[in-house]
């Protein structure tokens, strides 16, 4: 006796499918992929996703897919598409530690997530416990830096000099080069009395925080000590306020002429 049997053949699926929807949309979620696709199974998505050469976003939560041959990243190594961010470097770990390693100065937090476009304050923490960044403290927050001693000698440095010459001020706000500011700082310095100076050498040692006297007697060709009097005459209110120009110093007294 001879039985028939239906035998199932498994569902063949295409990547044409997917590499159309992508060369279209430019990017998709994967229910979007499934449903090209014609399956609920996220494995076979995966599967003919892997010949296409794919990059998935590090915003959103890697939520997006994008193809390499459409992506075109800018100087940074970014790309985005409709608010969504992708990076040559791959998720947000690795392009936030690529950054950071890659930045003469290191970063500050906030500055890393203007420059990604993204939240980085979970992604630097992670970084940091892995050991895949370092982080030193200056101007009273954490920076971020490279773990190689070399390059983040240098980031340090590079960083200390930008803090000095910005007097605490954010750089990317200001809209001169780093060495106009120091030629407009040291003329204003140059136009102060003796008491003057010493009490503005003082208080924006105090705004650098640790380290502040030597990075102003560097910048402001001053003793330290003389940095250090200032900051402490400032700590403890001892400035004489009776006087502020030299003896001699403002406008001339005018005689008024009576009318005869």
């Amino acid at each position: 006796m001879i039985r028939n049997y239906n035998i199932m053949r498994p569902l063949s699926f295409r990547s044409d499918e997917l590499h159309s929807l992508l060369l279209r949309n430019k990017i998709a979620t994967l229910d979007e992929l499934k449903q090209a696709l014609g399956t609920s199974v996220n494995v076979t998505v995966y599967r003919k996703l892997k010949p296409l050469a794919y990059f998935t976003s590090y915003s959103h939560r890697g939520r997006y897919y994008a193809l390499r041959e459409v992506a075109r990243f800018d100087d940074d190594g970014l790309w985005s598409q409709s608010d969504v961010w992708f990076s040559r470097f791959g998720t947000l770990l690795a392009s936030a530690e690529a950054f950071v390693n890659r930045s003469p100065g290191g970063y500050f937090a906030d500055e890393l997530a203007r420059a990604l476009h993204v939240e980085v304050q979970d992604a630097l923490h992670q970084l940091a416990q892995q050991q895949r960044v370092a982080r030193e403290i200056v101007s009273g927050r954490y920076l971020y830096t490279a773990t190689d001693r070399a390059i983040r000698r240098g980031q340090l440095q590079t960083r200390h000099s930008v803090e000095a010459v910005a007097i605490a001020a954010d750089m990317s706000v200001l809209q001169v080069a780093e060495k106009e500011l120091k030629a407009a700082i040291l003329l204003f310095y140059s136009l102060l009395d003796e008491q003057q100076r010493r009490l503005f050498a003082g208080l924006e040692s105090l705004k650098l925080g640790r380290g502040g006297d030597l990075r102003l007697a560097d910048l402001l060709q001053l003793d330290p000590h003389t940095v250090a009097r200032g900051r402490q005459q400032l700590l403890a209110q001892d400035v004489e306020v009776e006087r502020t120009r030299r003896a001699g110093g403002g406008r001339l007294p005018v005689e008024k002429k009576r009318l005869k």
